[in-house]
């Protein structure tokens, strides 16, 4: 298969300033390395949808090889996403799907899954009775379908009662106000876990709990930024739900390439409908619970991985 710097792909999504971003693009351009290829990355630094958009209409126009997108919101990105279609550019979803759209599949989590890991445990340290609260971004599909599987798992333990969901808006100062106001709560409506479902708000959580010398709470996190993984070392955080950002990136631009260089005709097939498709509706690169048990290994993998770069 024949290779060139001007084979262009690009990664786009939201609040790039975050650890997160920054290790998928990190492996979106391992691959580009590997592949001889050319990686840019484009969007906003803050969660903006609006200016997602934006960002992904220029990149269309720009005619790349291809487009590796997490989705803000659905409905905002639907048309666009099937205009680069129509111009014979792969659109393949990660991290946060558009399944309504004409992208081709969805590299990720499977986000469903991760709500019961992360509500299996929070049954298990509250004891099955407790308020609750979870953090969120409103409208990012992941994240809804996480809160879904915590949802899921305790809809069977009906003494453990969700308070709140709070809308972040991607800000960590808004967690941590937040999260200061819960602590407020006493008696019988004293907030017994907190729970992240974005990677940004578990450090807020557990900066806010040890500022106020609290002990008593259970914090579950997402992703396993070095804040995070320090955090569970440290005892403030219990737990966290990881991702491998990483591997989504490198195996994005790594499918993005093989479809450019096997572009299918007509290139605009339903494949979520075609029995013959010669590509996956999904490609889960899994999870799994980080605690104090093994926040090492992750550790040592993080400090390695950049010692490579």
């Amino acid at each position: 298969m024949y290779h060139s710097k001007h084979d262009t792909y690009y990664l786009i999504s939201n609040n790039l300033k975050l650890p997160y971003w920054k290790t998928m693009y990190t492996g979106f351009t391992k691959a580009a390395t590997d592949y001889g290829v050319t990686a840019q990355l484009a969007g906003p630094n803050d969660f903006d949808p609006a200016a997602e958009l934006t960002a992904f209409k220029q990149t269309v126009a720009a005619k790349p090889a291809g487009i590796l997108i997490s989705i803000a919101d659905a409905n905002l990105l639907r048309e666009e996403i099937g205009t680069a279609i129509d111009a014979n550019i792969p659109v393949i979803t990660v991290d946060s799907d558009a399944p309504l759209s004409a992208r081709l599949f969805f590299i990720g989590t499977n986000n469903l899954a991760a709500g019961h890991l992360g509500g299996q445990r929070l049954v298990e340290k509250l004891k099955d009775k407790g308020n609750v609260v979870f953090y969120t971004i409103a409208g990012q599909p992941n994240l809804q379908e996480r809160l879904k599987g915590y949802q899921d798992i305790l809809a069977t333990h009906p003494q453990i009662t969700i308070v709140d969901v709070f809308d972040t808006k991607g800000d960590p100062g808004a967690a941590f106000d937040q999260t200061e106001k819960y602590l407020g709560k006493t008696g019988a409506d004293k907030i017994d876990a907190f729970v992240s479902l974005e990677s940004s708000a578990g450090k807020s959580i557990a900066d806010v709990l040890k500022n106020k010398s609290v002990t008593d709470r259970e914090v579950i996190a997402m992703d396993v930024n070095p804040d995070t993984l320090n955090l569970i070392k440290d005892g403030s955080i219990d737990c966290t739900v990881s991702q491998k950002p990483f591997t989504m990136g490198y195996y994005g631009l790594k499918m993005l390439d093989e479809v450019h260089h096997n572009l299918p005709k007509p290139f605009q097939t339903n494949y979520g409908v075609d029995s013959f498709a010669r590509y996956p509706m999904f490609v889960d690169t899994g999870t799994a619970i980080v605690d104090k048990k093994n926040v090492s290994v992750y550790l040592e993998g993080a400090t390695a991985a950049e010692a490579q770069q």
